[in-house]
Protein backbone atom coordinates (compact mmCIF):
# COMPACT_ATOMS: atom_id res chain seq x y z
CA UNK A 1 0.00 0.00 0.00
CA UNK A 2 1.22 3.46 -0.82
CA UNK A 3 2.68 5.62 1.92
CA UNK A 4 -0.33 7.68 2.98
CA UNK A 5 1.62 10.12 5.14
CA UNK A 6 4.44 11.03 2.80
CA UNK A 7 2.68 13.89 1.04
CA UNK A 8 3.85 17.40 1.87
CA UNK A 9 0.69 18.96 0.50
CA UNK A 10 -1.47 20.98 2.86
CA UNK A 11 -4.58 19.11 1.70
CA UNK A 12 -4.87 15.36 1.34
CA UNK A 13 -5.72 13.89 -2.06
CA UNK A 14 -5.71 10.40 -3.51
CA UNK A 15 -2.20 9.11 -4.27
CA UNK A 16 -1.31 9.34 -7.94
CA UNK A 17 -2.26 6.14 -9.66
CA UNK A 18 -1.75 5.47 -13.38
CA UNK A 19 -5.20 6.77 -14.31
CA UNK A 20 -6.46 8.36 -17.48
CA UNK A 21 -6.51 12.12 -17.89
CA UNK A 22 -9.77 13.99 -18.08
CA UNK A 23 -10.97 16.55 -20.56
CA UNK A 24 -12.23 19.75 -18.86
CA UNK A 25 -14.37 20.45 -21.93
CA UNK A 26 -16.37 17.35 -21.07
CA UNK A 27 -17.48 18.88 -17.75
CA UNK A 28 -20.98 20.36 -17.46
CA UNK A 29 -21.17 23.94 -18.77
CA UNK A 30 -24.64 24.93 -17.51
CA UNK A 31 -25.46 25.17 -13.78
CA UNK A 32 -27.04 21.85 -12.70
CA UNK A 33 -29.81 21.62 -10.11
CA UNK A 34 -28.16 21.21 -6.68
CA UNK A 35 -29.61 17.77 -5.96
CA UNK A 36 -28.01 14.45 -5.18
CA UNK A 37 -29.76 12.87 -8.15
CA UNK A 38 -28.36 15.46 -10.56
CA UNK A 39 -24.90 15.03 -9.08
CA UNK A 40 -25.03 11.25 -9.45
CA UNK A 41 -26.12 11.59 -13.06
CA UNK A 42 -23.14 13.86 -13.72
CA UNK A 43 -20.80 11.46 -11.92
CA UNK A 44 -22.14 8.51 -13.90
CA UNK A 45 -21.25 10.32 -17.13
CA UNK A 46 -17.65 10.71 -15.91
CA UNK A 47 -17.23 7.05 -14.96
CA UNK A 48 -14.29 5.15 -16.42
CA UNK A 49 -14.38 1.35 -16.04
CA UNK A 50 -10.62 0.98 -16.60
CA UNK A 51 -9.81 3.45 -13.84
CA UNK A 52 -12.47 1.88 -11.61
CA UNK A 53 -10.72 -1.49 -11.84
CA UNK A 54 -7.42 0.10 -10.81
CA UNK A 55 -9.03 1.82 -7.83
CA UNK A 56 -10.83 -1.35 -6.75
CA UNK A 57 -7.43 -2.99 -6.33
CA UNK A 58 -5.66 0.04 -4.86
CA UNK A 59 -8.22 0.53 -2.10
CA UNK A 60 -8.29 -3.12 -1.04
CA UNK A 61 -11.92 -3.93 -1.81
CA UNK A 62 -11.58 -7.71 -1.86
CA UNK A 63 -13.22 -10.04 0.68
CA UNK A 64 -11.70 -9.59 4.13
CA UNK A 65 -9.80 -6.42 3.14
CA UNK A 66 -10.41 -3.06 4.79
CA UNK A 67 -12.38 -1.72 1.81
CA UNK A 68 -14.33 -4.90 1.18
CA UNK A 69 -17.39 -4.33 -0.97
CA UNK A 70 -16.63 -0.73 -1.94
CA UNK A 71 -17.50 0.14 -5.54
CA UNK A 72 -15.77 2.73 -7.72
CA UNK A 73 -16.87 4.71 -10.74
CA UNK A 74 -13.27 5.47 -11.76
CA UNK A 75 -13.09 9.26 -11.34
CA UNK A 76 -9.99 11.12 -10.20
CA UNK A 77 -10.07 13.60 -7.32
CA UNK A 78 -9.18 16.67 -9.45
CA UNK A 79 -12.24 15.92 -11.58
CA UNK A 80 -14.43 15.65 -8.50
CA UNK A 81 -13.08 18.93 -7.11
CA UNK A 82 -13.75 20.66 -10.42
CA UNK A 83 -17.30 19.33 -10.59
CA UNK A 84 -18.02 20.18 -6.94
CA UNK A 85 -17.90 23.89 -7.75
CA UNK A 86 -21.12 23.47 -9.68
CA UNK A 87 -22.87 21.93 -6.66
CA UNK A 88 -21.66 24.24 -3.90
CA UNK A 89 -25.27 25.28 -3.15
CA UNK A 90 -26.50 21.72 -2.56
CA UNK A 91 -28.60 21.61 0.63
CA UNK A 92 -27.29 19.51 3.50
CA UNK A 93 -30.06 16.83 3.27
CA UNK A 94 -29.16 16.30 -0.40
CA UNK A 95 -25.47 16.01 0.45
CA UNK A 96 -26.30 13.36 3.03
CA UNK A 97 -28.28 11.41 0.44
CA UNK A 98 -25.21 11.49 -1.76
CA UNK A 99 -23.05 10.38 1.16
CA UNK A 100 -25.25 7.28 1.46
CA UNK A 101 -24.35 6.17 -2.07
CA UNK A 102 -22.69 2.83 -2.65
CA UNK A 103 -20.17 4.48 -4.97
CA UNK A 104 -16.91 5.61 -3.40
CA UNK A 105 -16.61 8.72 -5.57
CA UNK A 106 -20.15 9.80 -4.69
CA UNK A 107 -19.27 9.71 -1.01
CA UNK A 108 -16.00 11.53 -1.64
CA UNK A 109 -17.90 14.14 -3.64
CA UNK A 110 -20.37 14.57 -0.77
CA UNK A 111 -17.48 15.08 1.65
CA UNK A 112 -15.95 17.72 -0.60
CA UNK A 113 -19.27 19.57 -0.42
CA UNK A 114 -19.42 19.18 3.37
CA UNK A 115 -15.91 20.58 3.73
CA UNK A 116 -16.82 23.51 1.51
CA UNK A 117 -19.99 24.23 3.49
CA UNK A 118 -18.07 24.06 6.76
CA UNK A 119 -15.35 26.40 5.54
CA UNK A 120 -17.83 28.92 4.13
CA UNK A 121 -20.43 28.71 6.89
CA UNK A 122 -21.06 30.66 10.05
CA UNK A 123 -20.82 29.06 13.50
CA UNK A 124 -24.35 27.64 13.31
CA UNK A 125 -23.78 26.14 9.88
CA UNK A 126 -20.45 24.67 10.97
CA UNK A 127 -22.03 22.98 13.97
CA UNK A 128 -24.76 21.55 11.75
CA UNK A 129 -22.16 20.15 9.33
CA UNK A 130 -20.09 18.69 12.17
CA UNK A 131 -23.07 16.89 13.68
CA UNK A 132 -24.13 15.54 10.29
CA UNK A 133 -20.58 14.31 9.67
CA UNK A 134 -20.37 12.52 13.02
CA UNK A 135 -23.79 10.94 12.53
CA UNK A 136 -22.72 9.44 9.20
CA UNK A 137 -19.24 8.08 9.90
CA UNK A 138 -20.44 4.70 8.68
CA UNK A 139 -20.27 6.12 5.16
CA UNK A 140 -16.81 7.66 5.71
CA UNK A 141 -15.31 4.24 5.37
CA UNK A 142 -11.95 4.40 3.65
CA UNK A 143 -8.73 6.17 4.49
CA UNK A 144 -8.92 8.71 1.67
CA UNK A 145 -12.43 9.74 2.71
CA UNK A 146 -11.23 10.26 6.27
CA UNK A 147 -8.04 12.07 5.34
CA UNK A 148 -9.78 14.48 2.98
CA UNK A 149 -12.44 15.48 5.50
CA UNK A 150 -11.46 14.92 9.13
CA UNK A 151 -8.91 17.76 9.51
CA UNK A 152 -11.14 20.21 7.66
CA UNK A 153 -14.34 19.50 9.59
CA UNK A 154 -13.63 17.78 12.91
CA UNK A 155 -10.17 19.26 13.33
CA UNK A 156 -11.23 22.75 12.30
CA UNK A 157 -14.09 22.60 14.81
CA UNK A 158 -11.82 21.43 17.62
CA UNK A 159 -9.44 24.31 16.92
CA UNK A 160 -11.92 26.58 18.71
CA UNK A 161 -13.77 24.08 20.93
CA UNK A 162 -13.12 21.48 23.60
CA UNK A 163 -11.30 18.37 22.37
CA UNK A 164 -13.24 15.83 24.48
CA UNK A 165 -14.79 14.53 21.27
CA UNK A 166 -11.44 12.94 20.36
CA UNK A 167 -11.49 10.69 23.42
CA UNK A 168 -14.84 9.26 22.36
CA UNK A 169 -13.79 8.71 18.77
CA UNK A 170 -10.46 7.06 19.59
CA UNK A 171 -12.24 4.51 21.79
CA UNK A 172 -14.71 3.60 19.06
CA UNK A 173 -14.86 0.02 17.77
CA UNK A 174 -14.88 1.53 14.27
CA UNK A 175 -11.49 1.68 12.56
CA UNK A 176 -12.64 4.72 10.63
CA UNK A 177 -13.81 6.69 13.67
CA UNK A 178 -10.47 6.03 15.34
CA UNK A 179 -8.71 7.23 12.20
CA UNK A 180 -10.95 10.31 12.11
CA UNK A 181 -9.78 11.10 15.64
CA UNK A 182 -6.04 10.98 14.96
CA UNK A 183 -6.20 12.57 11.49
CA UNK A 184 -8.39 15.41 12.80
CA UNK A 185 -5.50 16.50 15.00
CA UNK A 186 -3.63 17.64 11.90
CA UNK A 187 -5.64 20.86 12.13
CA UNK A 188 -4.38 21.31 15.70
CA UNK A 189 -0.80 20.46 14.77
CA UNK A 190 -0.92 23.23 12.18
CA UNK A 191 -1.80 25.56 15.06
CA UNK A 192 1.15 24.35 17.17
CA UNK A 193 -1.14 22.36 19.50
CA UNK A 194 0.55 18.97 19.86
CA UNK A 195 -0.78 17.43 23.07
CA UNK A 196 -4.04 16.08 21.54
CA UNK A 197 -1.99 14.19 18.95
CA UNK A 198 0.38 12.82 21.58
CA UNK A 199 -2.50 11.77 23.82
CA UNK A 200 -4.19 9.87 21.00
CA UNK A 201 -0.89 8.34 19.88
CA UNK A 202 -0.44 6.88 23.36
CA UNK A 203 -3.98 5.50 23.24
CA UNK A 204 -3.29 3.86 19.86
CA UNK A 205 -0.01 2.15 20.74
CA UNK A 206 -1.80 -1.19 21.07
CA UNK A 207 -4.31 -0.70 18.29
CA UNK A 208 -4.35 -3.79 16.03
CA UNK A 209 -5.00 -1.95 12.75
CA UNK A 210 -2.12 -1.18 10.39
CA UNK A 211 -4.05 1.77 8.95
CA UNK A 212 -4.06 3.31 12.44
CA UNK A 213 -0.33 2.66 12.84
CA UNK A 214 0.33 4.52 9.59
CA UNK A 215 -1.99 7.40 10.45
CA UNK A 216 -0.52 7.82 13.93
CA UNK A 217 3.04 7.68 12.69
CA UNK A 218 2.20 10.26 10.07
CA UNK A 219 0.71 12.65 12.65
CA UNK A 220 3.72 12.19 14.93
CA UNK A 221 5.98 13.04 12.00
CA UNK A 222 3.93 16.19 11.40
CA UNK A 223 4.57 17.17 15.02
CA UNK A 224 8.29 16.57 14.52
CA UNK A 225 8.37 18.74 11.40
CA UNK A 226 7.32 21.65 13.58
CA UNK A 227 8.88 20.81 16.94
CA UNK A 228 11.43 17.99 16.79
CA UNK A 229 12.14 18.05 20.51
CA UNK A 230 8.50 17.20 21.27
CA UNK A 231 8.59 14.19 18.94
CA UNK A 232 11.93 12.99 20.31
CA UNK A 233 10.63 13.20 23.86
CA UNK A 234 7.62 11.08 22.88
CA UNK A 235 9.81 8.54 21.10
CA UNK A 236 12.24 8.29 24.00
CA UNK A 237 9.32 7.25 26.20
CA UNK A 238 7.33 5.10 23.80
CA UNK A 239 9.48 3.86 20.89
CA UNK A 240 10.00 0.47 22.51
CA UNK A 241 6.23 -0.10 22.64
CA UNK A 242 5.30 1.34 19.26
CA UNK A 243 4.14 -0.87 16.38
CA UNK A 244 6.93 -1.06 13.82
CA UNK A 245 4.96 0.74 11.08
CA UNK A 246 3.99 3.56 13.43
CA UNK A 247 7.58 4.05 14.49
CA UNK A 248 8.94 3.93 10.95
CA UNK A 249 6.45 6.56 9.78
CA UNK A 250 7.25 8.79 12.75
CA UNK A 251 11.03 8.73 12.20
CA UNK A 252 10.98 8.91 8.40
CA UNK A 253 12.65 12.35 8.36
CA UNK A 254 15.33 11.50 10.93
CA UNK A 255 18.99 11.04 9.97
CA UNK A 256 19.77 7.41 9.23
CA UNK A 257 21.77 6.83 12.41
CA UNK A 258 18.91 8.12 14.58
CA UNK A 259 16.37 6.00 12.71
CA UNK A 260 18.46 2.90 13.28
CA UNK A 261 18.89 3.75 16.96
CA UNK A 262 15.13 4.00 17.54
CA UNK A 263 14.49 0.81 15.58
CA UNK A 264 17.09 -1.00 17.69
CA UNK A 265 15.26 0.10 20.83
CA UNK A 266 12.09 -1.46 19.50
CA UNK A 267 13.85 -4.61 18.34
CA UNK A 268 15.32 -5.09 21.80
CA UNK A 269 11.75 -5.51 23.06
CA UNK A 270 9.91 -7.19 20.15
CA UNK A 271 12.82 -8.87 18.39
CA UNK A 272 11.81 -7.59 14.95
Amino acid sequence: MANQGASNQARRTLPCAPLLRYNPRAMPTTPPPPTSRAAQQALAQLANPTDAAILQRFFKTGPGEYGAGDVFRGIRVPVLRHLSRSYAAMPLPEILRLLASGYHEDRLFALLLLVRQFECGDATSQERVLHAYLQHTGQINNWDLVDLSAPNIVGAWLATHDTDLLARLVQSPSLWERRIAIIATLALIRRQRYEPTLTLARALLRDPEDLLHKATGWMLREVGKREMATLQKFLDRHAAAMPRTMLRYAIERFPEDERKAYLRVRCSVFGS
